[in-house]
């Protein structure tokens, strides 16, 4: 901005009750975008409080300025505008926010319509953030997964694992005592909470629950049986993740358990079934076309109000409002694991606070990509664990996959 100050007249203010009270005829609220996750802080919201109380027109640029471009709530303090111009189409929130979205206008930018359809590097670009210097351990998140049982230990491990690969900064397993032990004999990286009974139930859950205000994600499923109370723990255990409005991700056993329900989720939350868990949460397979799978699974994530990641050989992801297809991943990756290592990336990128949408848009091409990796260098004879070394790559260099494939296509 220094730059334009031989046109441009620039008000600087060292505080909040120092910021004038402007007087114009146009007042453009290009403050805040479509990456809002909470409530305008100061200076911002007195910025927004003084534009609201002036006289002048208001033009907010993509969005007005604490409004949640997705659902269109309303989060603390927020621009009325008079027009909003937008860019490339209108963000499902604008929508359902017209006393402050005003006119709407939407202006085309030049992005090309792949990038609408396909899953590729630039959904995991834009989810991440740099690291402060003086960042403290847990602001890169702290992610609880609740998973393992007497019989599969591993399918816990290896999510954490994906996880902290991923970037998350803490990763708890909690997990039947036994299990738990096994799980902390993997990995010294990996804290367990060790749970009384060989499965989770109503009565080891309170130790789980005080877990929760810790945590700013949760992975319910990997490895944790199907026991009957476990179905019954996992349900209540689903309400209060949605009373405290922690980012949930529900996989195998988890997404079993909870597909008697089928009803809304009450927090923002991502399901990655496979064809089978698929039929058990809407009681169909999976649509032989491809067209009529997106239209089905496009209107199920509506029905959910969550982000529904169908696995399969091309991986369908949707919010209800917007699909994306991803192309990454290989007929090697149908080794058991491979789906708890997706889990666990998922739940790292909810973690860091990533909306559940572009959180599962990247894991699924994430996950993939690592898949594609092994492949170059183990040919067919993966497991899941040969993965982790490669989310890394993929995550720092996500353009690195197509260099990949170029490379395979000349073999």
């Amino acid at each position: 901005m220094r730059s334009l100050r031989e046109s441009v007249r620039i008000c600087e203010s060292p505080d909040v009750p120092s910021i004038p009270r402007l007087k114009a005829d146009v007042f453009v609220d290009a403050l805040l975008g479509i990456g809002l996750k909470g409530a305008p802080r100061p200076p911002i919201s007195h910025m927004i409080k003084i534009m609201n109380e002036a006289d002048g027109f208001r033009v907010a640029v993509d969005v007005p300025s604490g409004v949640d471009s997705e659902t269109g709530k309303v989060l603390g303090e927020a621009v009325k505008a008079d027009l909003t111009v937008t860019f490339h189409k209108a963000k499902p929130g604008l929508l359902k926010a017209k006393e402050y979205v005003g006119e709407l206008v939407v202006r085309r930018i030049g992005i090309p319509p792949e990038i609408e359809k396909f899953a590729g590097p630039g959904d995991v670009r834009i989810i991440l953030k740099p690291r402060r210097p003086e960042a403290h351990k847990g602001d890169f998140g702290r992610l609880l997964i609740v998973g393992g049982s007497e019989t599969y230990s591993g399918a816990p491990a290896l999510a954490a694992l994906a996880a902290l690969r991923a970037g998350v900064d803490l990763v708890y397993i909690a997990a039947p005592k036994e299990t738990a032990y096994a799980i902390s004999s993997m990995s010294p990286d990996i804290i367990t909470l060790k749970l009384e009974d060989d499965h989770l139930s109503m009565g080891n859950l309170p130790v789980v629950k005080r877990f929760l205000e810790k945590a700013t994600a949760i992975v319910i499923g990997p490895g944790l049986g199907l026991h009957k109370e476990t179905k019954e723990a996992v349900k209540n255990l689903i309400s209060e993740v949605e009373s405290l409005k922690i980012p949930m991700l529900l996989d195998a056993d988890g997404l079993k358990s909870f597909a008697g329900s089928r009803r809304k989720l009450e927090t923002q939350a991502v399901l990655t079934p496979h064809a089978g868990e698929y039929k058990l949460l809407t009681g169909e397979a999976p649509p032989e076309s491809l067209d009529e799978r997106v239209e089905t699974i496009r209107k199920i994530a509506q029905d959910l109000d969550a982000v529904l990641l169908l696995k399969g050989n091309i991986d369908i992801i949707s919010d209800g409002y917007r699909t994306k297809l991803n192309f990454t991943g290989n007929p090697g990756m149908t080794v058991g694991g491979t789906g708890d290592v997706l889990s666990g990336i998922v739940g790292a990128f909810l973690s860091w606070g990533v909306k559940p949408f572009e959180a599962a848009v990247a894991g699924a091409f994430v996950n993939g990509a690592a898949g594609d990796f092994v492949k170059a260098e183990k040919g067919y004879h993966m497991v899941a664990s040969d993965l982790l070394k490669w989310i890394p790559k993929v995550i720092d260099d996500p353009m690195s996959h197509l260099a990949l494939k170029k490379t395979t296509r000349k073999r």
